[in-house]
C-alpha cells in the first residue's frame, strides 16, 4: 500500500518574505503552494514531465460516431503537433502512451507501446470497463510512468489523454463521484440526437453500476486511460511530487484517485475550470482553486502546458523576492 504524504495549508513558510501587491498576489500564491510541497522557503524551479495516455472506448461502439482515437494519436505525436511545440516551448518532456487504441499504430513515431487491449475498454452500459487484470495493468503502467518521470529528474508532472468518444466514461465517473444528476455532468454535443443517446448510455451505466463502492467506481465506469492517469497521480503523490490537472478527463481520474486515498488530493493543483458541464464541481469536489477559467475546456496537455511559464515565472519572482530580501 502507497503512503502518500500529508499536506497541512496552515504551515506557511514565507512570512517574512516580501509581498507582491494586487495583481502579483496570485503569483505569490502558487509559489507558495509550490514551496510547501517541496518542503522549501523558497520552491526550485519547475522540470516538467508530460504523459499522455490513448485508448478507445468500448461503449462508443455502438453510437454514430465518426472520429477515430487513432486519428487523434497520430495528430499529437506529428512532430510538429501543438502539444509537442507546447512542451517545447516550455521545456517540458512529453511521452505519449498506447494503451488501447484500435487500429495499427505500430509504424507511428515516438509512441510508448503498452498494449492493454486492443480493442480497448468494454461498454459500460452492459459491463464493467475493464476486467480486474486489464485495471490493474492500466494502474500500473500509469504509476510505472510516473517512477520513471520522477527518476529523470522531473519535479511536477501532468497526465492527460488521447480518447475519442470519453464523455460518456467521464460523466459517469464526474456523476457518481459527485453526486450530480447524469444531464449535468454530460457535456452537450450540436446533434440533440447523439446527446440523448449519451445520456441514456450514462443512466445506463450508472444505474448499472449501482452499489459499487467508491473506490472502484473507477474500474466500472471508466477507461484503459483514465485508470492509466489515475495510477499516475497516485505513484506522483506517493513519491511527494506535485500534479498539475489539465482538463475533465484529467479531473475525472483524479476524482477516482483520492476516492483511493484522500490524502492525493493535496498534491493536486487545477491549471483550469471550464463551464463544460460537471468539470467546475468535479474541481470544486477535489477541493482545488483553479489557475484559470475558460469558457471551455482544453484538453489532451494542451492548457496544462500552456500555465508552465506561469507557474516558472512565480517561481523566478519568489526566488528574486527571497534574493531581495537577503540583501536587505
Amino acid at each position: 500500500m502507497m503512503e502518500i504524504p500529508a499536506i497541512h495549508p496552515e504551515l506557511e513558510l514565507h512570512n517574512d518574505l516580501l509581498k507582491p501587491n494586487s495583481c502579483m498576489s496570485h503569483m505569490e500564491d502558487i509559489a507558495t503552494w509550490f514551496s510547501k510541497r517541496q518542503n522549501q522557503s523558497v520552491p526550485t524551479p519547475i522540470q516538467a514531465t508530460v504523459v499522455l495516455f490513448a485508448a478507445d472506448h468500448g461503449v462508443a461502439a455502438s453510437l454514430p460516431y465518426r472520429d477515430k482515437t487513432i486519428a487523434l494519436l497520430r495528430q499529437n505525436s506529428a512532430p510538429d503537433s501543438a502539444i509537442r511545440t507546447l512542451c517545447k516551448q516550455a521545456g517540458a518532456k512529453l511521452h505519449i502512451v498506447d494503451l488501447g487504441v484500435i487500429g495499427n499504430v505500430v509504424n507511428m513515431e515516438d509512441i510508448e507501446h503498452a498494449k492493454v487491449s486492443s480493442t480497448g475498454s468494454f461498454d459500460i452500459t452492459s459491463e464493467a470497463a475493464m476486467g480486474q487484470m486489464e485495471y490493474w495493468e492500466s494502474v500500473g503502467i500509469g504509476e510505472e510512468m510516473a517512477h520513471r518521470a520522477i527518476a529523470d529528474g522531473a519535479n511536477l508532472l501532468i497526465a492527460s489523454s488521447i480518447a475519442c468518444h470519453d464523455n460518456i466514461a467521464i460523466a459517469a465517473i464526474i456523476a457518481e463521484l459527485t453526486g450530480l444528476q447524469p444531464e449535468m455532468a454530460l457535456m452537450s454535443t450540436t446533434d440533440p440526437d447523439l446527446y440523448s443517446r449519451e445520456l441514456i448510455a450514462v443512466e445506463r451505466a450508472i444505474t448499472r453500476a449501482r452499489a459499487t463502492p467508491s473506490h472502484d467506481i473507477l474500474r466500472e465506469l471508466g477507461s484503459l486511460e483514465i485508470a492509466a492517469m489515475a495510477g499516475f497521480y497516485r505513484a506522483a503523490a506517493a513519491k511527494g511530487v506535485p500534479i498539475l490537472l489539465d482538463g475533465r478527463a484529467s479531473a475525472a481520474a483524479a476524482l477516482a484517485a483520492i476516492a483511493w486515498d484522500v490524502r492525493i488530493a493535496g498534491w493536486l493543483l487545477a491549471s483550469h475550470v471550464s463551464n463544460d458541464a460537471g468539470h467546475r464541481e468535479a474541481i470544486e469536489q477535489l477541493g482545488l482553486e483553479p489557475m484559470v477559467e475558460l469558457k471551455s475546456s482544453i484538453e489532451q496537455g494542451k492548457m496544462a502546458v500552456l500555465l508552465l511559464p506561469v507557474i516558472q515565472s512565480a517561481i523566478t519572482l519568489q526566488r528574486g523576492l527571497s534574493a531581495i530580501e537577503l540583501t536587505l
